[in-house]
Formats: C-alpha cells, structure tokens, sequence
C-alpha cells in the first residue's frame, strides 16, 4: 500500500513522481514511500499531468523522468519553473550526454542521474535537493568534463544534421530548408569540426550520444 493518501508530517519529504512506465514509477514510489521521512504525495505519465499535478500539490521534490510523450521532462521542468522558481527538481532518465545535461540544469533541475543509479542514490539526490545540493550522476559528469570548452551545435546546423540523420542528400537537404548546396556542405563542415567527427555518419552517432539529437 502506498502512502499517498495518508497526511504527511512537517518534516515528510514530500515527492512527485514522474515518469510514462508504470513499472518504473511503481518501483520508484515503493523506494520512496518505504523510506523514513519520505512520502509520494503524486505521480505524472508525462509532462502535462506532471505540471497539474505540481500545481495541485506542490512537493517538496519532484523526480522527473526526460523521455516523455506530449511534454517531454525539458518542457516540463521549463513550464514548472516559470511557475514555480524554487522547485525542485531531481531528473532520472536513460539519456546521458552533455547537451541533455546541460540543458536540464541550466533550466532548473537540481539533480541529474540515470535510471541505472541505486536506490540510496536516488534518496540521496532527493534529500540533498531540499538542501540545495545538487548530485550528478559519476559517468554523466565525467561526459560533461570531457566536452567543456567544446561548442555546441547552432539552430541551424541541427536542422541540417536531423535531416542528415534522416538519410537526406545535401541536394534534398538544400531544398528542404530553402538553401544552396554550399551553405548544407558548409554546415556540414562545421558539424564535422565541432562533434570531431569522421563523416556524417560518425557526426549522428555523436550527436546522439551527446544528447543534440534524439533518433
């Protein structure tokens, strides 16, 4: 039995749940309802219900999954932080790779792990949340080390690297985004340079790994 409706005391860590596997999120609310001092008083399948129910019960912490359908966790942390500008929020997800990284934090998130983490590593990152300590996964930091001072991809070479990914020709590709063939190789080019990549292959498969893309 959870206890999400039982009333929490004033020290009760109280956590939002969000994530679209229901075996996950059950696994994840039976850590949390099992441990001293913490209480799931919500759960989410994507981030629209994460956002209501934010609103609803404003937790103390909300452990938010990236990978979502209709509001992906960026879009959510974005929506409850314009909302809410000290909320917590601790993200667990499959997805490593510097830009996700990057991108959550930068938008608010306190924490980043991933879902291969232990359960004393999620309730860690959950206590130290409220303190305003953040916790990055070991092997999620060790990628964002390694890529510092690196630049990141512009708006405009992703639109030719998603194409790219895509199977697309520089000549379809050029048609496609109203541009010549230079500018696509050109890009192309300056995607090469920045992810240290081989050939267009080599720079999708970097990219993705680095979170600039989801394929």
């Amino acid at each position: 039995m959870r206890k999400t409706t039982l009333p929490s005391t004033d020290d009760t860590i109280r956590v939002l749940v969000v994530d679209d596997h229901p075996l996950m999120r059950d696994g994840l609310c039976a850590a949390i309802d099992s441990e001293q001092g913490m209480s799931v008083i919500g759960e989410a399948a994507e981030g629209t219900e994460a956002v209501a129910r934010y609103r609803q019960h404003h937790p103390d912490v909300t452990l938010l999954d990236l990978q979502m359908p209709r509001m992906d966790g960026l879009q959510a942390i974005t929506a409850i932080r314009d909302e809410f500008p000290g909320a917590c929020i601790v993200v667990l997800t499959t997805y490593p790779g510097d830009a996700r990284v990057t991108r959550a934090l930068t938008l608010g998130a306190t924490s980043y792990l991933l879902k291969t983490a232990g359960r004393a590593d999620i309730l860690r990152a959950i206590r130290s949340a409220t303190v305003g300590r953040h916790v990055i996964a070991p092997e999620v930091a060790a990628d964002v080390a390694s890529y510092r001072g690196s630049e990141a991809l512009t708006v405009r070479e992703l639109s030719v690297l998603r194409l790219v990914a895509e199977g697309k020709s520089n000549r379809t590709i050029a048609g496609m985004l109203n541009i010549s063939e230079d500018t696509v190789k050109a890009r192309m080019k300056n995607i090469l340079a920045k992810l240290d990549a081989s050939d267009r292959t080599h720079a999708v498969t970097t990219a993705v790994q680095r979170g600039f893309l989801d394929i």
